[in-house]
């Protein structure tokens, strides 16, 4: 039976070449902190683990993957690749086990989403997921601002990209909640980190609200800052080539930055 050292080593064996990070976390963490409606329906110490693309996953998984597959054929070209990439490190290295992979773009029926991935990145100890009440004395009344997750080492550049969860292994106290790092402990940067990223989003301030040690290349900013409906065409001025039906990437820019996507 796996235990978190193993999943952890091989999932990073696997995944750390193509630009992921990968966190462990007990389920009842992440439910903890969620009313029954949210929580995820395992016992409080199933093993899961999130799955978090660093800024080298555009150059190292994203163009490699569009050179080989030609985008034939696909709903959203990075969505894909992420799924292709978690699904064959789940098929190589837990062959015959039970896994449960949740994307950060999938919803329930009810429209919900199948997991909050900022609420799950801040429970494995993966980023600091900071909220409207994490800030004293509230400058914004009753406006609701949207919180956002900021890594120790890439601030705002980086993306929640999916849930593991095993569903046959359960850990006991052995395994201790890692605390995030909190980048932004002042009132001032909290304030100015949820300014930007719920009045600002598109100019990406938010992402360097601390000093990152590596951001998005060039190539990968114009392919996020480009509208979806736009990006076949950034696509094809890359040497891809593209048909109209392969690009049908509904999702609009704003709700991709509230999901920490992209």
């Amino acid at each position: 039976m796996a235990s978190p050292v193993n999943v952890r080593g091989l999932l990073e064996d696997y995944l750390s070449k193509h630009g992921f990070e990968i966190y462990p976390l007990k389920v009842g963490w992440y439910n903890s902190v969620l009313p029954p409606s949210l929580q995820l329906s395992y016992p409080e110490g199933t093993l899961a683990v999130v799955v978090l693309s660093a800024p080298s996953m555009f150059e190292q998984a994203f163009l490699p993957f569009m050179e080989e597959r030609g985008c034939r054929g696909l709903y959203d070209p990075v969505d894909q690749c992420v799924k292709r990439c978690v699904s064959s490190a789940v098929s190589q290295c837990f062959p015959g086990q039970k896994v449960d992979v949740m994307y950060d773009y999938e919803l329930l029926p009810s429209r919900k989403p199948k997991f909050l991935a900022q609420t799950a990145a801040h429970a494995s100890g993966a980023a600091f997921y900071y909220q409207q009440s994490d800030v004293s004395d509230q400058p914004w009344g009753k406006k609701k601002m949207f919180g956002v997750c900021v890594h120790p080492r890439f601030g705002g550049w980086f993306a929640i990209r999916a849930l593991l969860v095993f569903g046959d292994v359960t850990v006991g106290s052995e395994m201790v909640q890692p605390a995030p790092s909190d980048c932004v402990p002042r009132r001032e940067g909290r304030i100015q980190l949820l300014e930007a990223f719920n009045f600002h989003w598109q100019d990406w301030s938010y992402r360097n609200i601390i000093q990152p040690v590596q951001t998005y290349s060039q190539k990968q900013r114009d392919y996020f800052s480009t509208p979806p409906a736009q990006r076949l065409a950034l696509l094809n001025s890359w040497g891809f080539l593209l048909e109209e039906s392969d690009s049908n990437d509904t999702t609009s820019d704003t709700q991709s930055q509230l999901t920490g996507h992209g």
